[in-house]
C-alpha cells in the first residue's frame, strides 16, 4: 500500500463522508485556481496547510513526501514562463514580466495540489469508487478502475521483492548490472501482470460475476455541520482576499 493511501486508511476524517471532504478539498482547490494569486492562492495554501496539519492530523513528514512531486511539476511548468522565444534580443531571451508570471503560476498550483492532496490523505480511493456509480458513473467503468486499483497494488509488491531479490543477488553492483536487472524486472514484471489479470478473472467467474462487483459501502450520513464549516471557511477566504486585495500592492 502507497503511504498516502494508507495514510488516508487511519485518518482521522477516515469515518466521515466522502462528498463532505470533496466539498472542503475541491473547493478550496477551486479557489486557488479562481481567486488572484496574490493573496488569494497563498491565503488558500496557509488554511489549506492549517487544516492538513490541524484537523486532519496528517503528519508534515508525510505530507512533504507527497506535496514535493506535485510541486516539482509546479516549477517545471513554471519556469518556461521566464523565457520568450524570438525577439531583438536573441533565439532565447528573459521575457518580460516572466518572473512575475511564473511566480503567480506557481501560487495557483502549489495551492490547488495542497487541496487535492486534503481529499487524497483523508479519503481512501475504496470509499470513493463504489459510490460513484450512485452518482451516475456506469457500473462497468466502476469495476475497471476497481481491479486496476488492486492489482496495481499486486504488481507493486512483485516489483519490489524483484527488486530486493535482485539486490541480494548483487545485480546493483555496477551500472551495467543495473541495466540488466531492470531490464529484467520491467520483462518480468510484465508477465506477473497478465499472470495477476488471469488469476483475477478466473477468481471473479468462479464467484459469479456477472458484470457487476457488489461492494458492500459503510453508510455514512453526510454532516450539515462539516458542510457549514467548509462553506465557512471558503466564503471567508473569498472574503480576506477581496479586503486584502485593496490594500496590498
Amino acid at each position: 500500500m502507497l503511504p498516502i493511501d494508507a495514510a488516508a486508511h487511519s485518518s482521522r476524517w477516515r469515518r466521515r463522508h466522502p462528498c463532505e471532504k470533496a466539498v472542503l478539498g475541491f473547493g478550496l482547490t477551486a479557489l486557488a485556481v479562481c481567486l488572484p494569486p496574490w493573496p488569494g492562492a497563498v491565503l488558500v495554501a496557509a488554511a489549506t496547510l492549517v487544516v492538513l496539519l490541524g484537523p486532519a492530523g496528517v503528519a508534515p513528514r508525510q505530507l512533504w513526501r507527497a506535496w514535493r512531486i506535485p510541486l516539482g511539476f509546479c516549477v517545471t511548468g513554471a519556469v518556461p514562463l521566464l523565457f520568450q522565444v524570438g525577439g531583438t534580443g536573441g533565439f532565447i531571451t528573459p521575457a518580460p514580466d516572466g518572473l512575475v508570471h511564473a511566480g503567480q503560476l506557481l501560487l495557483r498550483t502549489s495551492a490547488a495540489s495542497l487541496g487535492v492532496l486534503l481529499f487524497a490523505f483523508t479519503t481512501p480511493v475504496s470509499d470513493v469508487l463504489p459510490r460513484l456509480v450512485r452518482a451516475g458513473v456506469p457500473a462497468p467503468v466502476v469495476d475497471v478502475a476497481l481491479v486496476m486499483y488492486r492489482i496495481s497494488f499486486l504488481l507493486l509488491d512483485a516489483v519490489r521483492r524483484i527488486r530486493e531479490a535482485q539486490a541480494a543477488r548483487l545485480g546493483l553492483t555496477s551500472r551495467a548490472a543495473t541495466w540488466r536487472s531492470l531490464a529484467g524486472l520491467g520483462a518480468t514484471a510484465f508477465v506477473r501482470a497478465f499472470d495477476r489479470a488471469a488469476r483475477l478473472q478466473t477468481g471473479l467467474a468462479g464467484r459469479g460475476y456477472v458484470g457487476t462487483l457488489r461492494v458492500l459501502v459503510p453508510q455514512v450520513a453526510v454532516s450539515g455541520r462539516f458542510l457549514g464549516a467548509s462553506a465557512a471557511l471558503l466564503a471567508g477566504l473569498v472574503a480576506l482576499t477581496l479586503v486584502l486585495e485593496r490594500f496590498l500592492p
